[in-house]
């Protein structure tokens, strides 16, 4: 008897201590950056603004490729006709021109990446201000990235919010063109 007494105490004990927990449903969506990326006016543009000046800076470079192509012809057809002391001067000269035009090349690239990459970084800063805002507005408890660098493995479509943020961002570029132009105007 007083086992079963001493068994219902403690079992009447543990329900009592027993908290019950609330299953919260979690508000989520997700953001396939890449897409993002991809479709959004102003990454375009930063693409097209760096393509455009990779053309100017690589025609400048080509023509000196071009100068130094044609130098490297008439080394070949006047090696033997002006002597093995002349063709070792000569050669040592295009070996050194040929080594700066790869530096030149390889400045140029590096160049176009460092100001893209600053542009691009402060690019995916705003875009992230501009998700978080919009996730705080739509009352989001967590909002996952897929893409490239992919945290979410799966998720269902209805869950899938690029399209409003890609419209977000792209009217708000737009905007800000707009406000651009006007102020030029004035100026």
């Amino acid at each position: 008897m007083k086992k079963t007494i001493l068994l219902l105490s403690l079992a009447l004990a543990v329900i009592a201590c027993e908290k019950k927990t609330e299953a919260k449903e979690f508000k989520t969506a997700y953001i396939d950056t890449a897409k993002l990326m991809e479709e959004s006016t102003e990454a375009k543009d930063i693409e097209a603004k760096y393509k455009d000046k990779s053309k100017v800076m690589g025609s400048q470079l080509e023509a000196e490729v071009s100068k130094f192509q044609s130098e490297a012809a008439n080394f070949q057809k006047n090696a033997q006709a002006n002597g093995m002391a002349w063709a070792q001067q000569k050669g040592a000269e295009l070996q050194k021109k040929e080594q700066q035009l790869t530096y030149a090349q390889q400045a140029m690239l590096r160049q176009l990446q460092e100001e893209s990459g600053v542009e691009l970084d402060s690019l995916v800063s705003s875009y992230r201000k501009v998700i978080k805002d919009y996730g705080k507005e739509k009352g989001f408890d967590y909002v996952f990235g897929t893409g490239e660098a992919a945290s979410v493995l799966y998720a269902k479509d209805n869950y899938d919010i690029t399209k409003d943020i890609i419209k977000l961002v792209n009217d708000k570029y737009k905007s800000s063109d707009k406000k651009d132009e006007a102020n030029a105007e004035k100026k």
